[in-house]
């Protein structure tokens, strides 16, 4: 059966090639990237937190727009034009208001944690990376704490993070992603 994409096939070193194929060397699947020393503690509870109240923030504000333009389409004195009544300036200042909260409640809560032995790097929402200390120089104060419910089904953490050289940090993560870290009281 001929594909018209190449496929590769990881086989044994012993297996001899067929007759009038050219003879090649086996092909071996690439390993991931991470190093087995390298443990990633994914933040499912914090990830889907974030994701939930932002969904609520958009909710309250489509609702908010739509009883204002509502209101603009059928109170005394408006006018059918969105161009003479302000509704497309608005309707941008609504855009605005979406895409920096949707920002705002993202931002905080990092995709993943990356624990080593000599680092920690969390891999923000938006791809970035920071390079903390490892966690045993590393110490970490609960700001607050969320019950389990409708947001998240795992308890999610509101913390602050720092260690020596490194500024104080704030992540919305699930419990247990810093563990390691010595916990103080400020």
């Amino acid at each position: 059966m001929e594909t018209t994409r190449p496929v590769r096939i990881a086989r044994k070193a012993s297996i001899s090639p067929s007759p009038g194929s050219a003879t090649t060397e086996p092909t071996v699947a690439p390993s991931p990237v991470s190093s087995p020393l390298t443990e990633v503690r994914p933040n499912v509870g914090g990830s889907k937190r974030a994701f939930r109240v932002a969904v609520l923030f958009l909710v309250a504000l489509a609702a908010l727009y739509a009883g204002f333009a509502v209101y603009d389409r059928t109170a005394p004195g408006g006018s059918g034009s969105p161009a003479t009544n302000g509704l497309w300036l608005f309707t941008a200042v609504f855009a605005v208001f979406a895409i920096v909260g949707i920002v705002y409640s993202l931002t905080p809560a990092p995709r993943f944690v990356e624990v080593a032995t000599s680092r920690l790097t969390v891999v923000g929402r938006w791809g970035r990376r920071r390079r903390l200390p490892p966690m045993e120089r590393l110490s970490i104060r609960v700001v607050r704490r969320y019950a389990p419910g409708f947001l998240s089904d795992r308890y999610v953490e509101l913390v602050e993070v720092w260690g020596t050289d490194t500024p104080v940090r704030s992540y919305l993560v699930e419990e247990g992603i810093f563990a390691g870290a010595k916990p103080v009281d400020r």
